[in-house]
Parts: C-alpha cells; sequence; structure tokens
C-alpha cells in the first residue's frame, strides 16, 4: 500500500547547507531507520522508494534523505561530506521521531557511507545497522577492501544480499559476516541481483523480495537493546 510523506529539510554539513528527506511513519511504527541512497541515484529512487513502502507495511517508518552530491549545485561525491551528512541525518531522524528506536544503513553506498561512519565514532544513538545490498566490491573485482572499517563497528548489523548481487561475492561476504561474530547477521535473497531484481521461476520463496526484507529487518530490530 501507498503511504504518505512528509518531505524535510536538514543541514547536511555547514559548507553545503540544507538537504532534502523524506519520512514515512505508519500509525503502528515500532522503529525508525534513517535510509541513504545509492551512489547514482536519490532518495525519490523506485528501490529505495519500495524499500521505504513496505518498511512501513511491516510498521517501520523511514527517514530517506539525498546526499548534497544529489542536491542542485552539490557539487562532487566527497566522501568527508557524505559521512557527515550521515551523521545529521541521524540527528535530524531522531529530533523528527524521538520516541522511536533508531536504526540507520541504506541501499549500497548509502549503507557503506552509514558503516565508515559508524566506525569512526559511534551514531549515537543508532541501536543497528542495515544494509540493503552491501558494496563489498565493483563488479568483477572481487575484493574485500570496503570490509575493512566494519571491524571499527560497535552495533549490530544485518545484512541483506541477493546470491546474484555482482558486487557482493558470496564467497567473500560469507566470510567477512562471519569475522565479524555475532554483531553481524547475514539474510540472503534468493535470486536477488544489486537492485534487488529476481528470477520468479527460479525463486525458491513465494514471499516478495522487498516484503522479505521488511519482515527480516522488523524480526531483526525487535531483539535491538
Amino acid at each position: 500500500m501507498s503511504h504518505k510523506a512528509v518531505e524535510m529539510k536538514f543541514v547536511a554539513t555547514k559548507e553545503k547547507g540544507k538537504v532534502s528527506a523524506l519520512l514515512i511513519r505508519p500509525d503502528d511504527a515500532r522503529f525508525l531507520l534513517v535510509l541513504g541512497h545509492g551512489a547514482s541515484t536519490n532518495m525519490r529512487h523506485a528501490t529505495l522508494q519500495t524499500i521505504a513502502e513496505r518498511m512501513a507495511d511491516a510498521g517501520i517508518a523511514t527517514f530517506r534523505y539525498n546526499f548534497p552530491y544529489m542536491e542542485p549545485g552539490g557539487g562532487g561525491r566527497s566522501q568527508p561530506v557524505c559521512v557527515t551528512t550521515v551523521r545529521s541525518a541521524v540527528a535530524a531522524a531522531h529530533e523528527a521521531a524521538p520516541d522511536l528506536l533508531l536504526t540507520a544503513g541504506g541501499h549500497s553506498f548509502g549503507g557503506r557511507m552509514t558503516s565508515t561512519a559508524a566506525s569512526e565514532a559511534p551514531l549515537d544513538p543508532v541501536r543497528g545497522l542495515v544494509f540493503f545490498a552491501f558494496p563489498l566490491h565493483q563488479p568483477g573485482k572481487p575484493d574485500t577492501k570496503r570490509a575493512d572499517h566494519l571491524g571499527a563497528v560497535t552495533i549490530p548489523m544485518l545484512f541483506l544480499s541477493g546470491t546474484r548481487d555482482e558486487l557482493a561475492d558470496l564467497d567473500l561476504l560469507q566470510p567477512v559476516c562471519k569475522k565479524l561474530g555475532k554483531r553481524a547477521t547475514l539474510h540472503l535473497l534468493d535470486t536477488a541481483d544489486h537492485g534487488f531484481r529476481t528470477l520468479k521461476r527460479s525463486r525458491k520463496s513465494d514471499e516478495e523480495v522487498f516484503a522479505e526484507m521488511a519482515r527480516v529487518a522488523g524480526e531483526w530490530a525487535s531483539k535491538l537493546k
């Protein structure tokens, strides 16, 4: 079902100024998930919108936002700027819904910038991180360097990763998560690729992939302290 989104603005960094955000808070919201977008998309991209809609169906509020480079005149994609924006987004989301348990993450790049921020210093009051297709490496270039910082993240992490994700070779991702121990939970999405497109004929589950992610995220968040 469709949910009403409230448009907001918040200051990303002093230099870049304000960026746009969208808050969806269903009446039965139990948690709030701060959502960053993919590298070449924005907060209104169909993938992020569908994630937010299915989360709302499952009683999870979302706070989607743009990184400054996706705003008019925002400039290039600077990692320090994006990491600072994550912190600002978390603060703005908490101010918008201070009564909800807070989690943060995003799709691909947005999730990686969130984990980078959390590895540098705690993202208070965030209780856990949710990665929708964590981009472990570039397509065709399997590597784990992008996961090096995850060891410094001190809160629980949920990895929602497709079995056909060309940016997350399972032979690499599974050992990465295992090394993180109890902090990491890996949930594999049968036949899903990096954008969560699935092979309907060979997919073993009848559950729609975005609904599956919302269900799993809700079950995982309910165990956070």
